[in-house]
C-alpha cells in the first residue's frame, strides 16, 4: 500500500519503520519541511515529502500530531481523499491546553473527524512508543501485546486490524468512534501492554461516568514531564 504518515515523532517514525519493512510505499512529513526528516529516512527507509504529498497518499493517511496542530493540517486535501485516515493522537489539556470542542462528550477523534472533514479510525494511541517499536512478536506467540482499533468504517476498521497484524501485535475492535474513549489517557486499556484477552475486558470495565476523571489522573501524570 501507500501509506503517508504525517509527524515524525516517536509513534510516526516508528509506524514508518514497520511499515517499510513490510513492504508498503511509505512517505512521511512534518512541519519542518522535508530536509528536515533525513535522519528518520535514513533510519526507517520511509521517503521525506512535504505535508500536502503525505496526506495525499493514496491508500492510508497516518495523522501523528498533537490535537493543536490538527487544524493546521490540509484539510482540503484529507477531507476529499478516498485513503483510510487513522489518528494516533492523544489529548492532554496540560500539554495541549483546553479545547472547548470537547467539552459537550465528543472524543478526541470526533472532534478530528469534524475538522479533517472525513471519518477516521482510531488506533495505535494505546501503546508506548518504546514498547510499538521493540515488542512486536509472531503471530500467536504468547503475552503479544493487543491494540484495540475504533471507528464507524466496519471495512476500515478490518483494514487497520489486518495491518496491526503484520506489524507483529493482535488487535481488536474498540467499537465505534463515539466509543473511542475507552481507550483514551488515563482508562484501564490505555499503555498497559495488555494481550487481546486482557485488553478486550479493560475495555469493558472502562466507566463512562468516570472519563473526566480518567483524564484529570492521566493529565496530572505527564505534567512534570511537560
Amino acid at each position: 500500500m501507500e501509506i503517508g504518515i504525517i509527524g515524525s515523532g516517536y509513534v510516526g517514525s516508528t509506524l514508518a519503520g514497520h511499515l517499510t519493512a513490510l513492504g508498503h510505499k511509505v512517505i512521511i512529513a512534518n512541519s519542518r519541511g522535508p530536509e528536515s526528516l533525513a535522519e528518520v529516512a535514513k533510519k526507517t527507509g520511509a521517503t521525506p515529502v512535504t505535508v500536502e504529498h503525505a496526506a495525499s497518499a493514496k491508500d492510508i493517511v497516518i495523522v501523528a500530531v498533537p490535537p493543536t496542530a490538527m487544524e493546521k493540517l490540509p484539510v482540503e486535501i484529507l477531507s476529499t481523499s478516498q485513503a483510510i485516515i487513522i489518528d494516533t493522537g492523544n489529548y492532554y489539556p496540560a500539554r495541549d491546553g483546553e479545547n472547548l470542542n470537547l467539552k459537550d462528550g465528543l472524543t478526541d477523534s470526533e472532534w478530528a473527524a469534524k475538522v479533517l472533514g472525513h471519518p477516521v479510525i482510531k488506533a495505535f494511541n494505546n501503546i508506548l512508543s518504546t514498547s510499538l517499536a521493540s515488542k512486536s512478536k509472531p503471530e500467536g506467540s504468547p503475552d503479544r501485546i493487543a491494540l484495540s482499533v475504533a471507528g464507524d468504517k466496519e471495512e476500515h476498521k478490518q483494514i487497520v486490524q489486518a495491518l496491526i497484524n503484520e506489524m507483529g501485535f493482535d488487535a481488536i475492535d474498540g467499537g465505534s468512534l463515539s466509543g473511542s474513549w475507552r481507550q483514551q489517557p488515563g482508562t484501564p486499556a490505555y499503555c498497559h501492554d495488555l494481550d487481546k484477552e486482557a485488553l478486550a475486558v479493560a475495555l469493558h470495565e472502562a466507566e463512562v461516568s468516570k472519563r473526566a476523571q480518567y483524564l484529570e489522573m492521566a493529565d496530572e501524570a505527564i505534567r512534570p514531564f511537560l
